[in-house]
């Protein structure tokens, strides 16, 4: 059998980190693991924010929570504001975590939606965790105490750069070898799997398995294998970025900000060293300066470097598993970090790995299913994103305009069933393993202007006068728990 015993991680950076800590902590002595990364390749390390699953990451490493935030100068986040993103001047949040309580197999949105008269912002009333984070508050807490309520769902905002050194340290002293270098050339077997990497130092390394963590330049997956790249560009149009510190502010906000602007939108961060900002934009409706200009210009403090400026084309890598190579993060496609996905797709692409690792040789099952998974999950975050472009309601744009183009393309037939699902019953369901919940889908329809004709009629089962008891009691135990809670700033306080 061809045992799979020799790794190569080709690239550093926080995807090529994850991936060594991940597999040498799960697979313990079994694998030789190599790292190979260049100080002089800079990464893309903004300001990173993350969604809840990264928690189940550094649980699964053994990595303490208070040792996380300390070392990578973290913050906490419990959702995602969306501002001008409907109309103008409006704001929504999609707050983590539940939104009021279902009852039996009735999801509570419906109840909400049957009650009169309703105001859309009332809904969040029944999030905890956008109470929490509307009066900056957090701390962690499981459940609320003494209510069948959940209590706080969260992430985190982190320093990318930070993370990375932090698992380099944890990698290596589970016995993950660092060589530094650029690798200038690939060497392939007749059968058409990679052989060696050939460093500029005129080193060659040999290998059974090859991770391709090297970024947009996808020196393994594209250059040397050839696979091809399936573009989203004609329904996610962006395709550049800035990126720029600035000075932090003296309240520490628990969410991250996206402000749209005309040209597309920009990403607030708040650490604890600093902010972290970017404007996420398309090149066809915006020259590179005035982009570097808008964003510079709504900045809430002293920038504290020049405006990095990134370039990139959404869509994926059509197989991300080739015969011998897997490709992980940037090197495996893009997605706008509207949702603050890309560290998840790095991290499930890990575990993905890990429960299909080749070891006893590459099975064409394994490496089948792989692509499988990888093509459903980018698939079902696509569409998500996708979901907060078209729904915009940006009427004041100018004629020809990005948020025109998004008003009026055809999207994907996945994407239009979900949605005229939800206009005309109030139904969402969640596909499978689906990354985004019925809460997630449900805060982003509603908060960007559609309010469902319908709603399930088990929702009528208990009296008007019982509903209006529940949603009260359900308000004032939100009210009193966040009431109880610490600021964002003294609980970070308190762990430092």
């Amino acid at each position: 059998m061809n045992y799979i015993k020799n790794i190569i991680i080709v690239g550093g950076g926080t995807s090529g980190w994850m991936t060594a800590a991940m597999l040498a902590k799960l697979f313990k002595s079994t694998l030789n693991i190599t790292l190979i990364e260049s100080e002089d390749i800079g990464t893309i390390g903004v300001g990173e924010a993350t969604i809840p699953p990264l928690q189940i990451f550094n649980n699964v490493l053994g990595i303490n929570e208070a040792d996380f935030i300390n070392a990578t100068q973290a913050t906490f986040k419990l959702g995602i504001q969306f501002e001008n993103w409907g109309k103008p001047g409006e704001a929504y949040m999609h707050a983590f975590g539940h939104v009021g309580k279902d009852i039996g197999f009735t999801q509570f949105h419906h109840y909400w939606l049957s009650t009169s008269p309703k105001e859309v912002n009332s809904f969040w009333d029944y999030s905890v965790n956008y109470q929490a984070a509307k009066h900056n508050k957090f701390q962690v807490l499981q459940h609320i105490p003494n209510s069948p309520l959940a209590g706080l769902t969260h992430a985190y905002h982190f320093d990318a750069t930070l993370y990375a050194q932090f698992l380099r340290r944890f990698s290596e002293q589970l016995g993950v070898k660092r060589i530094e270098g650029k690798v200038i050339s690939v060497d392939l077997a007749p059968c058409g799997k990679i052989d060696t990497v050939k460093l500029q130092t005129g080193q060659v390394i040999a290998a059974d398995f090859f991770v391709d963590c090297s970024g947009f330049a996808a020196l393994l997956i594209e250059k040397a294998l050839k696979v091809d790249f399936d573009s989203y560009q004609h329904w996610l149009p962006c395709d550049r970025a800035y990126a720029v510190p600035c000075e932090k502010t003296t309240t520490i906000t628990p969410y991250t900000r996206s402000i749209a602007h005309d040209v597309g939108w920009q990403w607030r961060i708040p650490l604890q060293h600093r902010t972290g900002n970017g404007l996420v934009y398309c090149s066809r409706y915006v020259s590179d300066d005035a982009a570097k200009q808008l964003l510079l210009d709504n900045l809430d403090g002293k920038p504290l470097a020049e405006p990095k400026k990134i370039n990139f084309t959404t869509g994926r890598r059509l197989k991300q598993w080739h015969k011998n190579c897997v490709a992980i993060g940037l090197s495996s496609g893009f997605l706008e970090p509207l949702e603050s996905t890309s560290l998840h797709l790095v991290q499930s692409a890990i575990i993905r790995l890990s429960k299909l690792f080749p070891h006893q040789g590459i099975a064409q099952a394994n490496v089948d299913e792989f692509n499988h998974q990888s093509k459903l999950e980018f698939e079902q975050i696509r569409d998500f994103i996708i979901l907060h472009y078209h729904l915009n309601q940006r009427v004041n744009s100018q004629e020809n305009s990005l948020w025109q183009q998004c008003q009026t393309m055809e999207i994907p037939d996945s994407l239009q069933q979900k949605i005229e699902l939800f206009r005309e019953t109030g139904a969402v369901f969640r596909h499978q393993e689906e990354l985004f919940t019925e809460a997630a889908w449900v805060q982003v329809m509603l908060g960007q202007g559609i309010m469902p004709q319908d709603f399930n009629p088990l929702s009528r089962t208990i009296s008007a006068s019982d509903l209006a008891a529940f949603l009260q009691n359900m308000r004032t135990i939100i009210d009193n728990a966040v009431g109880k809670m610490p600021t964002h700033n003294q609980y970070l306080a308190h762990l430092g």
